[in-house]
């Protein structure tokens, strides 16, 4: 008889993720331990003379495995929010908020605004909104999933769960929309930011080394959230790091002397005592306001927050985190590295998925230039346009 998959077939990343989801849900609820146990209640046949107007679903605990990776799931619950704010008049959330919300989804509210027809304008709302073909997609099969673990749990009937899933995205502009390059000095100065931002000595490195990372090794902001002391390793004498990637795959990339010594600032701040923190324990950390580090990790929210307010701070306006993943990608191409060592970095599938990639940036157009330089025009000065930056 073959033994059944370890951990249940789920990966390591996976099961960091809903530990680390568990052990939120245990703080939101540490002062009403009755209100944790109810949490765990998910099927209509569970419940008994319970008032109707108070059901109330568990979206935390039914996702995981539901989605393709732990980034995807984070992905769904923001979607998901999004969706009852623009149907069910719903405050937005963020953080604990959010994550609260998801584990006490009212029934009465997803019975009405899981249909058909509201998918369908709310999918027609975010793409005259302006969402690429990549994002609506994904919201669909937000909400595709909701409707099917309702189903399956007894709250909608399996008919509407099915006209759901048929319901198709509309058209959309493919792929992601162009977003920032930066030049190379706009990097140093994110960089410069990320440190002024800081409060406290602790936070200044860690904001270093989360923006040093994230400007040289092309990473995602979830996958930078997942790092762990672990991951870091000495192979063929190169300091790598294993990075966990969409779709549960996994790859090694080398890590440069810059980063290698903003590691080397932060570890003493992590770990004072320590040669080397615990290797299950997250790279980045929260950084309290005394300047005490905690030992939970900073998520991929948090990273995000570190680098819209460095951008403020060094006057580029706004930045996401995947600005520096094409600011990382464009530079290279420009400095004529090879698209094979530049899709390997990005970790694509194929080098034709990096062409693609490639092409939606900003990249030279100089033939109305060049004519202008024919017709004996002068030239404009970028800096007389420093009202666009």
């Amino acid at each position: 008889m073959p033994l059944p998959p370890k951990n249940g077939g789920l990966s390591e990343q996976s099961i960091s993720h809903i530990q680390f989801i568990t052990m939120k849900v245990r703080r939101i609820y540490r002062d009403q331990p009755e209100q944790l146990n109810n949490q765990i209640i998910t099927s209509a046949d569970a419940l008994t003379n319970v008032d109707p107007n108070a059901l109330t679903y568990n979206f935390v605990v039914a996702l995981p495995g539901r989605a393709a990776s732990p980034h995807t799931e984070r992905a769904y619950i923001r979607w998901i929010d999004e969706y009852l704010v623009a149907l069910a008049g719903m405050k937005p959330t963020t953080g604990d908020a959010r994550l609260q919300r998801m584990m006490t989804l009212p029934i009465p509210v997803l019975k009405q605004v899981l249909m058909p027809a509201q998918l369908r304008t709310w999918l027609g709302m975010l793409s005259r909104a302006g969402h690429g073909k990549q994002g609506i997609n994904q919201a669909r099969a937000a909400v595709v999933t909701l409707a099917h673990l309702l189903s399956e749990a007894g709250w909608i009937d399996d008919y509407t769960s099915a006209a759901i899933t048929n319901v198709r995205a509309p058209s959309a502009a493919d792929g992601q929309r162009p977003g920032r390059w930066l030049s190379l000095d706009q990097i140093h100065q994110l960089i410069d930011g990320a440190e002024r931002i800081a409060t406290t000595e602790a936070q200044a490195k860690r904001n270093r080394l989360a923006l040093t990372m994230l400007c040289t090794m092309a990473l995602r902001r979830e996958e930078l959230a997942a790092v762990r002391w672990g991951d870091l390793s000495v192979q063929n004498e190169r300091v790598v790091l294993s990075v966990r990637g969409k779709g549960r795959k996994t790859a090694t990339i080398d890590v440069p002397r810059s980063v290698m010594n903003a590691i080397h600032a932060w570890r003493p701040m992590v770990e004072p005592d320590s040669l080397r923190p615990a290797p299950t324990s997250p790279l980045l950390r929260r950084v309290w306001k005394g300047g005490r580090v905690s030992r939970y990790g900073l998520t991929a929210d948090g990273i995000w927050l570190v680098v819209s307010q460095a951008a403020l701070a060094a006057g580029i306006d706004h930045v996401a985190p995947h600005d520096l993943r094409r600011s990382v990608a464009g530079a290279l191409q420009q400095s004529g590295v090879s698209i094979d060592k530049i899709s390997k970095l990005l970790r694509h599938s194929n080098v034709a998925i990096t062409e693609r990639y490639l092409n939606k940036l900003p990249q030279k157009n100089e033939g109305a230039i060049l004519m202008s330089d024919v017709l004996g025009w002068e030239d404009a000065d970028p800096a007389d346009f420093d009202f666009m930056t």
